[in-house]
Order: structure tokens, then C-alpha cells, then sequence
């Protein structure tokens, strides 16, 4: 085996790899960076366009983000996923001026954001979460109505056919938009791969990870396709590989992460690529999830652009699997167990029956089961119009609890080391969307001496002109922001 060295060490070829590496090349072209990808190609997993919601998660139409407490809307994690998708849109937007991505037409198109419910509870939620969002700036342009044919006008698919007494309600914000995140992905690493000391290395699987003396790492990475493989020395190490981390985390031992399990879920979509009922469609619409559905099982009914081709697809229903990766194995939950995470692995399942009964449920469900979901939103689909389609696979984080012993969480987290020369990122929603937000964050932390100087200071306000402001306490620079983005991205709202 080789031995190579590098400043920076990117394990996995998904979004997070590559939006961290495209920034820490714009931030200082001359370090030196290796992504490592145990797939024949970047984006294969949960970063595809068809293994994610594709929804630039901005919390405009995730009733879950707003959940209900004591009577009032909690709006705490929605300012904070609104501000973080205004990240990733600024910095595509640089992306963009500098000619380093192409038109945006190819990774992100205008597509209305939308909430739909019925009956009368339900209604009387929606309306108290519009007055509570709508009086935020970040949200202001949040629009709501009762009256069906101003629901008909913003969804018609989910108003033919329903019946005209029913109750129902649906909010719209016209400058939400649809990412292909795989298109994202591959055109950041393509781009990186033209890059002064930049080297992807697809096939080729990390199995070990050890601590050197000089708070570097060590790491082994075998060639999947012959009996070779590469050793490398790096002095940060970033764990990107989606539900592959938490293993990855593991092999490096270091005592952040000690106590962390994973939960899998996987995913389905019914899709429709028939193009006369795809054009009667052009928005996200989300509802509200089943009683006792993990948050990424809330269903909504969405246009996608998938590598140019659109469709409409409804899900996800979720599903139990023993894998951590889609192309993974069934040994991987069962080869997670370690002593320090068995009790709060244990507790969670105890406590979570119904949730795995539920998951199992959605398995076995039928095709023609799951077109009575769909007619929901859809009252009048046709079965023979829609077909299964597989999505990626998530890896929910189990961890230590103080009172609960353990607890299962669905956002996502960064686990980083003592000394943050390792970090790792688990778990799932909203993922891709607080790509960039998550990623300064760490770069923030890792490289704390570089990012106090002018250079990177001016570097990361020019990637991102809102850096070091809050958007959500100015209203002014909000406006600003908005304006840059949405025109440069072309996502401006029709007149």
C-alpha cells in the first residue's frame, strides 16, 4: 500500500463532502484535499436526486418544523432551517457568478412551497401557524386561504374531485424552489476535480482510522476492485458518508462519540412521468404525518427535476431495513452494537414498538394501499399512472439521555473531537438543504486561526454576503439577500 499525505481527508462522495471541500478551496486553493468514495461514483446514495425529497428545505411547507406546544407555535427550528437554506442559496449563487456551476436550471427550479390540510383541527392548526410564521420577515411572504377555488388556483391535482364541504386550508410561498442535489453534488466534485491538489478517489473503502501523535489521523482506505489500497495521512478528517458515518465515527474512537447508535429507515416513492398529469402540477405540497410516522414520513405530493426529466412523486412510506446504506448490508445495524451504545440502543427500542410496527406496516403495504394514500391529496389519481420507486436510506441517531437513558433523534448532528481535527455528521433531515450552513460551521470550528484573518473573513463575505448577520433580526439585509438570490438563481416568483 501508498502512503500519501493531505491537509484535509473527505470521507464519502455526497453533498456535504463536496460543498465542504468547494469551500474550503475557495477559502484557500493551494490546501491540499482527498475525497475518498467506496462507490463507482459520487452521489449514489442519499445525495441522488431520486433517494431525497429534492425540497429546498426552508421550513415554508414542513408542518413538522412548527410543532404545537402548549397552544403555540414553536418556531424555534424553522427560523433556524429558513436561515440556513438562505446559506446554501447564497453561496449556489457565488457558485453561479463565478461561472464554477452552470445555469441553475440544471440543480434548482421555482416551484411554489405549499402546506395543504383538512378538517376542522387541522385547519385551525395551519391558520395558527400562518399568523405566527407570516409575522416573522422570514416568512412574510407567506400567503394563506380556506377558499377552494383559491386552493384550486395554487393545486388543482389535490382540489379535482374533492368534496366541496370538506374543510380544508393550505398556505403558498411562490419563491420556494426543487433541487436536484445530485446535480449539485456531481458538478461540485467535477469542479473540484479540476483543481490544483484536489483527488477523488471513487472505489476504494475506509476501514480504519487511528490517531497520530502530531493530532493528525491515520487513515486505511482498501480498493474495493483489487488488493490494493492507500494509506493516508491527513490532519482533518471529515466522516461525510451518510449512514456510513456512524461506523466510520466508531472506528476512530474518540470519546465524543461514544453512546451513539444508529436507527435505520428507508424510504419509497409512487412516481408519475405521465406529462399530462405532470404539467397540472407545479408545486411541493406538504401535509401532516400520521400519528406515530417518523418526521420523514410526513407526505407531500411534488414536482421534481431530476437531471432535466420532471415528474411527480408522492411518499415517501417509509420502511424497517437492517442496512445503513442503500447499497448496504444487512449485518450493518447488528455489526453497530458496541458496549458503550447497547443500553441507549435497547431503551429506544423498547420505547419505539409502535414506531417499528408502523415501519414495518409501511412494508408490507400494497400497491393499490398505497394509491389510497396518494388519493388523499390526490382524489382523483389512477393506479395504472404510478410506479414504485426505491429512495435512499436514513440512519436515525440514537444517543445517550441523562433521564431517558437513551433517545432517538431525527435531525441531524455534528460530532466533532477534542482537539477538531475530526468531525463527523450524522444523522438525516434536513440534510442537504443546511449543507452550507453546517459545513461554515465546521469550518468555523476546524480552522478557527484561518478564519479570524482578513483574508478568509472577506473570502466567506463575499461567498456569502449575510455572513456574520442574522437575516431573521434584519429585515433590510434579509431583502438584500433575497433579492441577489432569487434573481440570480432565477427563482423569482412569476408576475
Amino acid at each position: 500500500m501508498s502512503v500519501r499525505s493531505v491537509d484535509v481527508l473527505l470521507v464519502g462522495g455526497g453533498v456535504m463532502s463536496a460543498t465542504l471541500g468547494m469551500l474550503l478551496k475557495q477559502l484557500d486553493p493551494n490546501i491540499r484535499i482527498l475525497m475518498v468514495e467506496q462507490g463507482e461514483k459520487v452521489a449514489q446514495e442519499s445525495s441522488d436526486g431520486w433517494n431525497n425529497a429534492g425540497t429546498g428545505h426552508a421550513a415554508y411547507c414542513e408542518l413538522n418544523y412548527t410543532p404545537l406546544k402548549d397552544g403555540v407555535i414553536d418556531t424555534t427550528k424553522a427560523l433556524a432551517i429558513n436561515e440556513a437554506f438562505e446559506t446554501s442559496l447564497q453561496f449556489w449563487s457565488y457558485l453561479v457568478k463565478k461561472e464554477i456551476f452552470p445555469k441553475p436550471e440544471l440543480f434548482i427550479n421555482r416551484t411554489p412551497h405549499q402546506s395543504f390540510v383538512w378538517g376542522e383541527e387541522n385547519v385551525e392548526f395551519l391558520r395558527k401557524r400562518f399568523e405566527t410564521l407570516s409575522a416573522h420577515p422570514l416568512f412574510a411572504e407567506m400567503e394563506y386561504s380556506e377558499d377552494p377555488e383559491v386552493l384550486k388556483s395554487w393545486m388543482p391535482l389535490i382540489m379535482q374531485g374533492r368534496d366541496p364541504e370538506e374543510k380544508v386550508a393550505g398556505t403558498r410561498i411562490a419563491h420556494g424552489s426543487d433541487v436536484d442535489y445530485g446535480a449539485v453534488t456531481r458538478e461540485l466534485i467535477f469542479k473540484l476535480s479540476k483543481m490544483h491538489d484536489f483527488e477523488l478517489m471513487v472505489g476504494h473503502k475506509v476501514t480504519d482510522i487511528r490517531k497520530r501523535g502530531d493530532n493528525g489521523w491515520s487513515v486505511e482506505a482498501n480498493n474495493l476492485y483489487d488488493s490494493g489500497g492507500e494509506y493516508i495521512n491527513a490532519k482533518f478528517v471529515f466522516l461525510g458518508a451518510g449512514g456510513a458515518s456512524l461506523k466510520l465515527l466508531q472506528a476512530a474512537g474518540i470519546d465524543e462519540g461514544l453512546g451513539y447508535g444508529g436507527f435505520p429507515v428507508s424510504g419509497q416513492w409512487l412516481v408519475c412521468r405521465k406529462p399530462e398529469i405532470v404539467e397540472q402540477h407545479h408545486a411541493k405540497v406538504y401535509g401532516k404525518a400520521p400519528i406515530g410516522a417518523p418526521p420523514m414520513s410526513v407526505p407531500h405530493l411534488d414536482t421534481r427535476v431530476i437531471e432535466g426529466e420532471k415528474a411527480l412523486l408522492f411518499g415517501p412510506f417509509a420502511g424497517f431495513t437492517m442496512k445503513f446504506l442503500k447499497k448496504g448490508s444487512i449485518l450493518d445495524l447488528i455489526s453497530s452494537v458496541r458496549f458503550n451504545n447497547i443500553l441507549p440502543m435497547m431503551q429506544v427500542g423498547l420505547r419505539n414498538m409502535d414506531l417499528t410496527r408502523y415501519l414495518i406496516s409501511e412494508v408490507m403495504q400494497s400497491h393499490e394501499s398505497r394509491i389510497e394514500s396518494l388519493k388523499r391529496y390526490f382524489p382523483e389519481a389512477k393506479s395504472e399512472d404510478w410506479h414504485l420507486s426505491y429512495a435512499g436510506q436514513r440512519v436515525q441517531i440514537i444517543k445517550k439521555d441523562p433521564k431517558l437513558g437513551g433517545k432517538l433523534e431525527f435531525g441531524t448532528e455534528v460530532i466533532t473531537s477534542a482537539d477538531k481535527s475530526l468531525c463527523c455528521l450524522l444523522g438525516a433531515s434536513p440534510g442537504a438543504s443546511t449543507a452550507v450552513q453546517t459545513m461554515v460551521e465546521i469550518i468555523e470550528s476546524a480552522f478557527k486561526d484561518k478564519v479570524d484573518t482578513p483574508e478568509w473573513q472577506a473570502k466567506l463575505k463575499e461567498m456569502l454576503p449575510s455572513y456574520g448577520d442574522s437575516l431573521a433580526d434584519n429585515s433590510e439585509l434579509l431583502k438584500e439577500v433575497r433579492d441577489y438570490t432569487t434573481s440570480t438563481l432565477h427563482l423569482k416568483p412569476q408576475e
